[in-house]
C-alpha cells in the first residue's frame, strides 16, 4: 500500500514537468520538481520522501536536467521574465491603442462609447406601432429602429428570422457572410443552443449588444446557455416567439405550457450582485412591446427575455389617452390598465391574456361586478417594487384572479394564497388558434364564469 501511496505521489508530481531544453544542455529536457506541503492526511516527512523518490527516479534517467524549486532559483527566474515579457507587451498595446485615439478620435470616442454601454437617444414613444398587432410584429417594428439606430448591435435568429419577426432588424443591415463582415445579422442555422453560445462569447468580449430569436418552445434548447449568461450576468436578449398554444397548427410539439413558468424562475433566482439573475418581459400589446425592447435595451445587467405572441392582440384601452405613456409603467413590472372606484376583484395577467380580461371586465361591469385589470409584464421587477407600490396595484381585501395561458404556478406568487388563477395544466394541441381559445375555455363567456364561481356568485 505505501508503495502504490508513492507511486501515485510521484505520478503527480510528473505533471510538473517542462518540455524546455536545459541551458547547459540542450540535449537535456528540463523537469521541474515543486516541492510538496504536507496536509493533515500527508505529513511532511512523506512529502520529503516522495521528492526525493522523484529527484531520483529522473536523475537516474540521464537524460533529464532537474530543477529542484526547493533550492534552485529557475523557477522563480521563469516567473520573473515571463511577467517582464507581458509588462512589455502590455505597454505596446497600449501605446498603440493611443497613438491610434490621438489619430482616430471620433472612432475613439465612439468605441469608448459601445465599451461602455452609452446608447444613441431612441425615442421609443415616437415608434409607431399598427393597431391590434401581435407583439412579435411590434417587436420587428422596434427593431427596425434599433438597427438603423444602435450601430454596435448584432441579431441572430436560428432559421426562424421571418417568423420570430427578427428580420425587422435584417430588412435594415444584412448578413454575415464568408469574407463579408459588414452586416448585423448572423444566420445561425436549426442550433439555437450553439446560437445562445455565440451571444454569450460577444457579450463577453463586450462594446456589442447580442440579441437572438427563436420559438419561445426552443427556449429548452438554450438553457444551458442562458442559464450561463444569467450567472454572469451578461446582458443577452432573447427573442422569443409564439408564446403559447395559439401557435396554431404546428401542434403541442411547438407550443409552451410550461416554459414561462421555467424561465421565471429565473427572476427568482438572485446573480452574485443580489439581482434576480433575469429579466422576463411578457409584454400585453403592441405599445408594451416598445416599452419592453425599452426596458431591454437598458438593461446591461442581466439578460433579458421578451416573449411574444404569434396572433394579433387587441390594443389594451388607454384611460388618459395616452397608451404610450400608461404602459411606461411596465418599468415596475406591473401596472393598472382598468380600474373602477371600488373594484370587487382584480384581473391579473401578462401577454395576451390582459386583452382577453380588459373584455371579461366589461362583461362583468355590466353584471354588476366592477373590476380592476392589471397586466403584469414582469413578475420579477413588480416583486421588487415596495410593499406601498404593489398594494396600490393589487389592493388587500380584494379577490384576485389570474389568467394565464401556461401553468397557473406562473401567477401564483401574485394572486396569493386566496387567489384563482385560470391555466393550462395540459400540453396543446394542432388547431386554428381561435378553435384552441374555444377548446381550451379562453373565451370571454368562459372566464366570466370563471370569476363569477371564484366570487361565488354562480
Amino acid at each position: 500500500m505505501k508503495n502504490c501511496f508513492k507511486t501515485v505521489w510521484a505520478a503527480v508530481a510528473v505533471l510538473v514537468w517542462l518540455g524546455a531544453s536545459a541551458q547547459d544542455d540542450p540535449s537535456k529536457e528540463t523537469v521541474i520538481i515543486n516541492p510538496f506541503t504536507h496536509t493533515s492526511a500527508v505529513s511532511q516527512a512523506a512529502c520529503d520522501n516522495i521528492r526525493a523518490a522523484v529527484l531520483s527516479g529522473f536523475a537516474d534517467r540521464g537524460r533529464f536536467h532537474i530543477v529542484d524549486a526547493l533550492t534552485d532559483g529557475t523557477l522563480s527566474k521563469l516567473y520573473a521574465d515571463r511577467n517582464e515579457q507581458l509588462r512589455k507587451i502590455a505597454a505596446e498595446r497600449h501605446a498603440a491603442e493611443k497613438a491610434w485615439a490621438e489619430a482616430n478620435p471620433e472612432l475613439a470616442r465612439k468605441l469608448d462609447d459601445f465599451i461602455n454601454n452609452r446608447l444613441p437617444e431612441i425615442d421609443y414613444s415616437a415608434i409607431v406601432q399598427k393597431a391590434d398587432d401581435a407583439t412579435r410584429n411590434a417587436s420587428a417594428t422596434v427593431l427596425a429602429t434599433l438597427a438603423e439606430k444602435v450601430e454596435n448591435m448584432i441579431v441572430s435568429s436560428a432559421d426562424l428570422a421571418n417568423s420570430d419577426k427578427t428580420d425587422g432588424f435584417l430588412k435594415k443591415t444584412h448578413q454575415f457572410l464568408p469574407g463579408d463582415f459588414s452586416g448585423a445579422f448572423l444566420q445561425a442555422g436549426v442550433s439555437e443552443l450553439t446560437m445562445a453560445s455565440i451571444m454569450n462569447g460577444i457579450a463577453l468580449h463586450g462594446g456589442v449588444i447580442a440579441a437572438c430569436g427563436t420559438f419561445f418552445v426552443f427556449s429548452d434548447y438554450m438553457k444551458p446557455a442562458v442559464r450561463l449568461a444569467a450567472l454572469m450576468e451578461l446582458p443577452v436578449k432573447y427573442i422569443w416567439t409564439h408564446d403559447a398554444f395559439r401557435v396554431g397548427e404546428d401542434g403541442p410539439t411547438h407550443e409552451p405550457v410550461e416554459q414561462e413558468a421555467q424561465i421565471r424562475l429565473m427572476e427568482e433566482l438572485k446573480n452574485f450582485s443580489g439581482k434576480p439573475s433575469m429579466l422576463v418581459l411578457r409584454p400585453a400589446d403592441a405599445v408594451e412591446t416598445s416599452v419592453a425592447w425599452q426596458m431591454a435595451m437598458d438593461n446591461f445587467s442581466t439578460p433579458t427575455a421578451l416573449i411574444l405572441s404569434r396572433q394579433n392582440i387587441k390594443d389594451l384601452p388607454a384611460a388618459t389617452g395616452n397608451r404610450f405613456e400608461e404602459a411606461l409603467g411596465a418599468h415596475q413590472g406591473g401596472y393598472v390598465v382598468m380600474d373602477t372606484p371600488h373594484p370587487q376583484v382584480v384581473l391579473v395577467a401578462n401577454g395576451s391574456e390582459v386583452s382577453l380580461l380588459c373584455e371579461v371586465a366589461v362583461a362583468l361591469e355590466a353584471g354588476g361586478v366592477p373590476c380592476r385589470v392589471v397586466s403584469v409584464p414582469s413578475i420579477g421587477v413588480f416583486e421588487q417594487q415596495d410593499k406601498d407600490y404593489r398594494l396600490s396595484v393589487i389592493p388587500e381585501g380584494v379577490p384576485v384572479f389570474g389568467l394565464t395561458a401556461g401553468l397557473p404556478s406562473t401567477l401564483r406568487g401574485v394572486v396569493g394564497r386566496e387567489g384563482m388563477v385560470f391555466g393550462l395544466d395540459h400540453f396543446g394541441a394542432s388547431a386554428p388558434y381561435k378553435v384552441l381559445d374555444e377548446k381550451f375555455g379562453f373565451t370571454v363567456q368562459n372566464i366570466t364564469e370563471q370569476v363569477l364561481r371564484f366570487l361565488h356568485r354562480i
